[in-house]
């Protein structure tokens, strides 16, 4: 016999061996889970117009016979993906946009833009604005409020780091004259419309809108809003004023939301986004903005390593250009834009 015992006593210890561990049933007879997902080849791509308390409306079929507007939620593997405004959504359920019906999100289709802004210069956490627009209205008021060149400049960066065109209304112009305010922007390739009371250039505004989707994005109180609603009769975007004591414009727009231009030539999408009175640019890549001045950004190719090409940067071939006199006046005042640009960002 040995130390352990004999045979019977062996026996004593079969219940604790592993090749015989019972495994313990399973009461609601169901599958176990698997990190396999489902393709859904069935699923349908639609438009987010917007969300709404975990709710995304979605326009499935656009510009097709059957276009129409469905409710969905997002799939719990999409828990931890951003879903906003502009996106291609791949959408699987009851598309039928009937009342009470539910759909589901399933996947984002690849973005071909992306507009971020984060909660101050220093924090590196990004917050997706909107997706896929090509263009970026900025609303800025000549007065009341008063108008905030940096924040213009940092809306500007914002946009040029994503790759989109940025345009620029000043309204209330029949308030104050905006050329002052102008000045700030001379050399950048930007589009300026100026608006005042009774003198809306819609039309003219509507026709740089057309076949574009177009983020506008502004100060509270500046007449964002009462811009967007002459362009889209039908949206009904609620519409604010200043406050006399503190000169702030109160918030009208509480999410952001997508609605159809229809124009004279064809129609576009405008964005509408709550007002704000900051905009971080943690999330920003310096080389973007310099990629926007297209013949400058060929110059400074023979910048040395991590040139910030700001005015006080040694050995800069933009600041040495511009000190030998080989730029043009307008090379000069596309300079000081950028440079502009550049320290916005630098803080």
């Amino acid at each position: 016999m040995s130390w352990l015992g004999d045979d019977d006593e062996l026996d004593d210890f079969a219940e604790f061996d592993e090749d015989s561990i019972r495994t313990r049933p399973n009461p609601k007879a169901n599958r176990p889970r698997t990190k396999r997902r489902p393709a859904h080849e069935d699923a349908v791509i639609g438009r987010v117009l917007g969300v709404d308390r975990g709710r995304y409306s979605v326009l499935i079929d656009e510009n097709g016979p059957d276009e129409r507007t469905a409710t969905a939620t997002r799939a719990r593997e999409l828990r931890r993906m951003p879903i906003v405004t502009g996106d291609r959504a791949r959408v699987v359920g009851d598309t039928s946009g009937a009342d009470g019906t539910l759909s589901r999100i399933v996947g984002i289709a690849d973005r071909t833009s992306v507009l971020r802004r984060s909660a101050d210069d220093t924090d590196q956490v990004e917050r997706v604005v909107v997706a896929n627009a090509d263009q970026m209205l900025v609303v800025v008021a000549a007065a009341d409020p008063e108008p905030r060149p940096r924040l213009v400049d940092r809306y500007l960066v914002a946009a040029l780091d994503a790759g989109i065109r940025p345009l620029l209304v000043v309204t209330k112009a029949d308030l104050a004259d905006p050329a002052p305010f102008l000045t700030h922007f001379e050399g950048l390739d930007l589009r300026v419309f100026t608006s005042a009371r009774g003198r809306m250039p819609v039309g003219e505004i509507g026709a740089a809108l057309e076949g574009h989707s177009t983020v506008f994005v502004g100060h509270s109180g500046v007449g964002k809003s009462t811009l967007v609603n002459a362009l889209v009769p039908d949206a009904h975007r609620a519409t604010g004023h200043v406050n006399e004591v503190t000169g702030r414009g109160r918030h009208t727009s509480s999410s952001t939301v997508s609605l159809r231009y229809r124009g004279q030539q064809g129609s576009g999408w405008v964005i509408d986004t709550p007002g704000v009175r900051s905009f971080g640019l943690g999330h920003v890549d310096p080389a973007n903005i310099l990629a926007a001045y297209t013949e400058l950004a060929e110059i400074a190719e023979d910048c040395p390593r991590g040139c910030t090409h700001l005015p006080d940067a040694s050995d800069c071939a933009l600041n040495e250009e511009a000190a030998a006199g080989r730029l043009s006046p307008t090379g000069l005042s596309r300079l000081e834009s950028l440079q502009r640009l550049l320290q916005t960002f630098a803080g």
